[in-house]
Order: C-alpha cells, then sequence, then structure tokens
C-alpha cells in the first residue's frame, strides 16, 4: 500500500507525456501519483512521504570504462522509500528519469561492487545516452554509501539474515520491479514494450546473475561482467597466495613478484602472433612459459610511502635478482589452492596477473619482509564465519591449506542458498523468446580468476545440452548466451599494465541492438581506453575461440595485423580445472 492518496496522472499532464517539459514531471506531486500500485510487490509499503525529485540539466559522463562519453543530458533524479511490512525496515531506491521527449522504452537495472550494492551515479548514468531510466538500491541497509559489512551483524554472533537476502538477490530484484512499474506510470507507457535490461560487473555482475537465475520474467537482457559468482569459495581464496606463502616460508618482496609478473608479461606477449604489449593467450603462456626462468632477474624499485592509517610501513628502495623461493611461490599460486592432498581446492589467476593478494608487508623495525593479508578474504572469516565484528583474522598462523578448504566448504553450507549463485539451469531464460546474456572477464582480472567465468559458461552448456557435443552445444547455447574473455583486461576495466589492450564499452549499445533489433554479435566491439591506440575500435573473439594475429602475407609473425577467431583444445584444456577436494558438485 502507499500512504498517500493516489493522484491521477491524467490530471497532472493533460493530453499525455511525450511533450511534456522535465520541469513539468519532476515534482514531487507528479512522482507521488506515478507511485507504483499497491499491488506491484505484495508486502511491501511505498512511502509516497519519501518522495525527493531534482531536475538536472546539462550533466555529461566522461571516464567511465563501461559507458562511452556522452555529451550534456538532462534527467529527473527520483528517490523513495519502502518498508516490507511487518519487518520494520526502510528500503531506498533511486531512480534517474530522462525528459519525456528523450524516453525511449527502457529501464536499466544496475549492481553495485565488493561489499557495497550500488555503484552510485557511475551506473545510473549509463542508461541516459539511450533513452533508458536507471534505477539502483540501498539495500535497507541506512544510506546509499553504506555497505553491507556494516549492517550484516546485529552483535557479535547474531547474523542479521534479513541482509543476507538483501544483498544476494532479493534488493535489486525489488528496485527492478518498483522501477519497471514506476518507469510505466511515469511516461504513461502502458501500452509499449519496456525493455528491461542489467548492467553490472564484480558483485553487480553476481548480482545480475542472481536475477538471471531467479527472476528471468524479468528481463530481456543482461550484460554481465567478471560475476564474483561463487561467492563462498572466491572470499576466502585471497588468502590462498598468503597461506601458501606461510608455508613455503618464504616472503617475497614486493619487487620480486614484480619481476616476475613483467618477465611472464615480456615472455608471453607475442604468443598470439603480435607484439602490442598485451598477453591475448594466457592459455598460451600457461603452455610454454617457465617461472624459473626468471632466476636470476635483477629488479630494482624505488622507496615507497606506505599507508601507515592502514597499518602498512613504508618500504624501502628494493634491488636484488629473483631467487628460486620467490620462483616457487609464484609458480605455486599460479596453480591454485591445493590441500594437503594434492586436491584442486580452487582456481588460480592467469599467468601474468598481479600477485594481488600475494602482496607481502614490510616491517622497518625488523627490516624484513613477512606475510600479508588479504583484507577480502581475512574479513570474509571473521565477520561472515566466525561472526565476529572484524576485518582482519588476528593472525595466519596454523592456518593450513586445509583449512582453507574447510573454510570454503563452511561458507558454502551456510550461503550457498544466497550468495553462492552459480545454479546451471537456465531453461527458464534459454527457453523465454528473445532473452540474451553477454558474458564478459578481463583475462588479466587480478580479483576474480578469469577460469571462474569459463567454468559457469561451461557448467550451464553441460547441464543444458548434455546429448550434444562440445561444439554443437557451444553453438546453441550461443544464440541466447555470449561469453567474451577481453585481452589483457583487468579488474571490471581496462589494464594500466597493458595499455595497448581493448574494452568492450559499448555493452548496453551491443545488447539492445541484439535484443531489439536482431543484431547479433558475433565478436564484441570494444574500445583501446589507453596505450598508443587510444581511441580506436577493436573486436574480441567469442568463447570458446581464441584470438591468433597473422602477417598481411598470411606467414606468422609477432607484428601480425590481422585477428582470427581460432578453436584451440589444447588451449582450451588449461582453462578447466578437477575441483576434486570436494565430494559434491561445483558448477
Amino acid at each position: 500500500m502507499r500512504i498517500t492518496p493516489w493522484i491521477m496522472l491524467s490530471t497532472a499532464v493533460a493530453g499525455g507525456v511525450h511533450g511534456a517539459s522535465l520541469s513539468h514531471v519532476c515534482s514531487t506531486s507528479y512522482i507521488q501519483a506515478a507511485l507504483p500500485s499497491d499491488d506491484t510487490l505484495p508486502g511491501v509499503t511505498i512511502d509516497a512521504s519519501s518522495v525527493i525529485a531534482a531536475a538536472t540539466y546539462n550533466a555529461s559522463m566522461t571516464g567511465n570504462v563501461m559507458y562511452p562519453d556522452t555529451g550534456a543530458f538532462d534527467y529527473c533524479n527520483v528517490t523513495f522509500a519502502y518498508s516490507h511490512n511487518g519487518r520494520n525496515d526502510r528500503v531506498m531506491v533511486t531512480y534517474w528519469m530522462p525528459p519525456p521527449s528523450k524516453f525511449q522504452g527502457r529501464f536499466l537495472a544496475t549492481g553495485g561492487g565488493g561489499l557495497a550494492i550500488n555503484s552510485g551515479n557511475d551506473s545510473v548514468a549509463g542508461g541516459m545516452a539511450y533513452g533508458a531510466a536507471a534505477g539502483l538500491t540501498d539495500g535497507g541497509f541506512g544510506s546509499f554509501d553504506q555497505q553491507w559489512n556494516a549492517v550484516f551483524l546485529l552483535a557479535n554472533n547474531t547474523v542479521n539474515w534479513e541482509s543476507v537476502h538483501m544483498f544476494g538477490y532479493q534488493a535489486v530484484h525489488e528496485m527492478t520491479i518498483l522501477g519497471k512499474a514506476f518507469t510505466t506510470n511515469f511516461y504513461q507507457a502502458n501500452s509499449t514494450k519496456l525493455y528491461t535490461y542489467w548492467q553490472g560487473c564484480s558483485e553487480g555482475g553476481r548480482e545480475g546473475m542472481s536475477q538471471v537465475q531467479r527472476f528471468a520474467e524479468t528481463y530481456d537482457g543482461a550484460i554481465i561482467g567478471a560475476p564474483a559468482i561463487r561467492y563462498s569459495f572466491l572470499q576466502p581464496n585471497q588468502l590462498s597466495q598468503n597461506i601458501q606463502q606461510q608455508t613455503l616460508n618464504y616472503f617475497p618482496p614486493t619487487c620480486e613478484l614484480e619481476r616476475i609478473v613483467n618477465a611472464t608479461l615480456e615472455f608471453c606477449d607475442s604468443l598470439d602472433g603480435k607484439t602490442d604489449g598485451v598477453v591475448s593467450r594466457t592459455d598460451l603462456c600457461a603452455l610454454h612459459f617457465d617461472i624459473n626462468s626468471t632466476v636470476g632477474l635483477s629488479y630494482s624499485c624505488p622507496p615507497a610511502a606506505g599507508t601507515p592509517s592502514l597499518g602498512i610501513d613504508p618500504t624501502p628502495a628494493q634491488n636484488g635478482t629473483v631467487t628460486q623461493q620467490g620462483a616457487q611461490v609464484a609458480w605455486t599460486a599460479l596453480q591454485g589452492l591445493k590441500d594437503s592432498q594434492g586436491r584442486q581446492v580452487y582456481i588460480p589467476y592467469q599467468y601474468g596477473t598481479p600477485f594481488l593478494d600475494g602482496s607481502t608487508k614490510y616491517n622497518n623495525a625488523t627490516q624484513t619482509w613477512s606475510v600479508g593479508q588479504s583484507a577480502y578474504g581475512g574479513e570474509w572469516i571473521e565477520r561472515y564465519l566466525h561472526l565476529q565484528n572484524a576485518t582482519y583474522l588476528p593472525t595466519l598462523e596454523n592456518i593450513t591449506y586445509d583449512t582453507l578448504r574447510d573454510w570454503f566448504i563452511a561458507g558454502y553450507h551456510i550461503y550457498g542458498p544466497t550468495l553462492q549463485t552459480t545454479w546451471p539451469d537456465l531453461q527458464p531464460w534459454a527457453s523465454a523468446p528473445n532473452k540474451k546474456i553477454l558474458h564478459y572477464h578481463g583475462e588479466s582480472d587480478e580479483r576474480i580468476p578469469p577460469a571462474s567465468s569459463v567454468r559457469y559458461w561451461n557448467s550451464v552448456r553441460t547441464y543444458l545440452y548434455p546429448e550434444l557435443s562440445y561444439n554443437a552445444s557451444a553453438a546453441e547455447m550461443s544464440v541466447w548466451y555470449k561469453f567474451y574473455m577481453v585481452p589483457g583486461g583487468a579488474h571490471c576495466s581496462n589494464n594500466p599494465a597493458e595499455a595497448n589492450g581493448p574494452w568492450p564499452q559499448t555493452n548496453l549499445a551491443v545488447m539492445i541492438d541484439w535484443v531489439e533489433k536482431g543484431v547479433e554479435p558475433g565478436k564484441l566491439n570494444a574500445t583501446h581506453l589507453g596505450g598508443e591506440w587510444k581511441g580506436r575500435q577493436a573486436e574480441i573473439c567469442a568463447w570458446p575461440l581464441r584470438p591468433v594475429w597473422r602477417g598481411s602475407d598470411d606467414i606468422d609473425n609477432n607484428n601480425g595485423t590481422s585477428m582470427e577467431c581460432v578453436y584451440d583444445q589444447t588451449s582450451l584444456d588449461t582453462w578447466h580445472y578437477d575441483l576434486d577436494a570436494y565430494e559434491f558438485e561445483i558448477y
């Protein structure tokens, strides 16, 4: 129900809304009249008195890797609150509404990143260039800036389980349902199709996949970037490199690990047939690069100031050579976490990716390097498994590979239904007419292993098409689900370390053309956002095909000018891991 009376929209904007000015529709009374009806979400009460409306003119968006820069645009910024009957909560939603003359019958739902349930203005602004109303939610966490970890515990050992469900899937679903109804009312568009899209990366990618798996009827297209699915494995996995170093009893200086990464990039750059500073084939890198070849290479790094407020001491200038122990630490990390019996616990990052989780710390008092602790990994264990209001483990002593494995399993049992987000049965989506998924992942992602996305894509393929061959099932699935591995791409962004790499910045435009015009993407449009080709267009191969560059004379060389997308079984095999540390299926 709503708290204030309904005001008929026909009296708010006589003669229809299309020709109305933004100032006319962006008023409290008009917004209150356009609020969703009582039965839009059973059990939800919208507080019409909470409506805030503000018209904004000549806004613009620049420097957003997910959307191209825009010219000036106007919009109505609308915020209102709702509650769940009997729960005594308050959830805030915000919608950016283009002027009626610019609206093109679209709604864009957006998500967050890390422990944030929304990405703020950076996400909703993306809808404006496409005539789409766009929405975000605060999840009921107290404000749009409040993250989930701030409300997860009511007290030590007492979980706010409603926050788990809201963060897991419910809040963005409610934001979308309310947003679609509000958009239809706002533009008086009951007789026209409202195309509904999702776009998000990392946590936003996981949220998007939660909607695909649960609410297929709600969306027409979902753009899923580097999704943080397999959540209860992803988070503790960020402690793996710390525990590997502790087990090997060697804590490499940060500069030593950087030198190993740089040597990897130097060797593997040309394996795709083009020397351009981008490792487009980390699979070939895994097959051909010997980490031990880095032993003896010299390194040198300037001093760093550190961040005392975060407990990070300054570091001195670093000069030395890569040691056998350092190479062993790097090699172990690239094999992924294994338990004490050598069984695979989880998926590693790709060759050439920075060892971000394994960053060591320098103690100025002892002038020695020691084990660091991944913030996300430590907080996951202390807050979400041990149920303590803490952001780090007090110590890593006595934590073994088997300890980590057991934490993976514990998190799976506790949060599997809400956060794991790996359900492979997408038949409701696949069988519905004209619903599409565009899934992408940076090949050099330093936060979420790219092979995680490969595993999910493959799980859906084998679950839905068990009787078909690999190539036949991949072709069948590509009609509605396309996956792209972005060469050199970092986590949800282009990669400064591989600056010449392309980035798919126009995914929403691609999705709109696919859904609304039937223009099926083959290679994915991309843009060079940095490096020597900044501003140029590029293309990305659709999985499972992999890029190879050829010379203009069709002779393989290291200065290829023409990209081909080829099937390479040996390379594909490097992306698949038998997670045999478990007695149950891991999708």
